[in-house]
């Protein structure tokens, strides 16, 4: 976890891999390089805490799971994540990283499926923005699902294009 009480801009993913888990360092792996190429950001304003926020919904490596690594521990969100969302006021675009931040977030107004949930993007924008978790084991949802590269991904990155901007307009 990493946020800083300017952000304006909240990541929520599921759960440090095992490797964040080891170096500490959020999304520092090739899902981090994945979204922050969907974000059209570099690495160091992605973890630039003024200007986003990273949080999971877990905040420790849950272990291997069958398919995958196990879901995050759920206590950690309960317990942890609405105090710290308080500590973060200045939030304008929350992303929504997998089914458990979405469920978390979006309750009863997720659709059935992530998929759904992810091509619905225009009914929690500006807010939120829903999107599958960006690790390479899901590159067959990407091909299977073209519309989100062409439609959900030039959006993304004009929004926090245009949030980072802003940022960089109040420091200069």
């Amino acid at each position: 976890m990493r946020a800083g009480a300017d952000a304006r801009i909240l990541i929520v993913g599921q759960a440090p891999g095992a490797r964040v888990h080891a170096t500490g360092i959020p999304w520092d792996d090739a899902s981090g390089d994945r979204l922050r190429n969907w974000l059209g950001i570099d690495a160091t304003t992605f973890h630039d805490e003024s200007q986003f926020a990273i949080i999971p919904m877990g905040f420790c490596y849950p272990g291997r799971g069958n398919v995958g690594d196990k879901p995050p521990r759920r206590e950690c969100a309960q317990l942890w994540l609405d105090s710290l969302l308080d500590k973060l006021p200045k939030i304008q675009l929350t992303l929504l990283i997998g089914q458990y931040a979405q469920q978390h977030f979006l309750g009863s107004q997720r659709k059935p499926s992530l998929t759904e949930t992810v091509r619905a993007w225009k009914e929690y924008a500006p807010a939120f923005v829903s999107l599958p978790h960006p690790s390479p084991r899901n590159q067959p949802w990407f091909q299977r699902h073209p519309w989100f590269e062409s439609e959900v991904l030039p959006m993304l990155r004009e929004r926090v294009e245009l949030l980072v901007a802003q940022d960089l307009g109040r420091a200069g």
